[in-house]
């Protein structure tokens, strides 16, 4: 039985728009019955998360193997990643080219609080050209947007079929 996925912490909305601007994420299908299947690579190219969604009226079924996903039950940032390439979630390419390579493994272990890493990841942003209060109004808008859907974890994604494409 899928059980619904609480929010993220902000930060993932940032990490999935830098997973698309880094050409991280790769669609592998996209199937008669809805499913939408993807490879999606860490920014250190160490894992690969496997990513199904079945998007639906208001709802939406996930399949991601990432921790977060997993292991502590929220929409995690690979998934956020799918629905913003879906046009369910918002984009900025501003905001995604300036995201281009953040070290965001790297970051998450040095600072160990997703606010300092946010702080960081601002200035590094603000560096190229984009404020702070740029990223802010675009986690804020991907978060509003997220709170219409109801996104539900789906083991069942995983299996079968899914092996054939990662």
């Amino acid at each position: 039985m899928p059980r619904l996925l609480r929010r993220p912490p902000r930060i993932k909305y940032l990490e999935a728009a830098g997973a698309l601007a880094d050409g991280r994420v790769r669609v592998l299908e996209e199937s008669p019955e809805g499913v939408l299947r993807a490879r999606i690579t860490s920014s250190t190219g160490e894992r690969v998360y496997h990513v199904a969604l079945v998007i639906e009226d208001g709802s939406v079924r996930a399949y991601s193997n990432d921790n977060g996903t997993r292991l502590r039950g929220y929409v995690g940032y690979p998934i956020l990643a799918l629905l913003m390439l879906a046009g369910k979630l918002p984009r900025d390419p501003a905001v995604e080219e300036a995201l281009k390579g953040i070290p965001w493994k790297k970051l998450n272990e040095k600072y160990k609080k997703y606010d300092l890493v946010i702080e960081e990841v601002k200035r590094i942003t603000e560096s190229r050209g984009v404020a702070g209060e740029r990223l802010e109004e675009f986690m804020r808008r991907a978060s509003r947007s997220l709170s219409s859907i109801r996104v539900y974890f789906d083991e069942s994604l995983g299996r079968g079929s899914l092996t054939d494409y990662f």
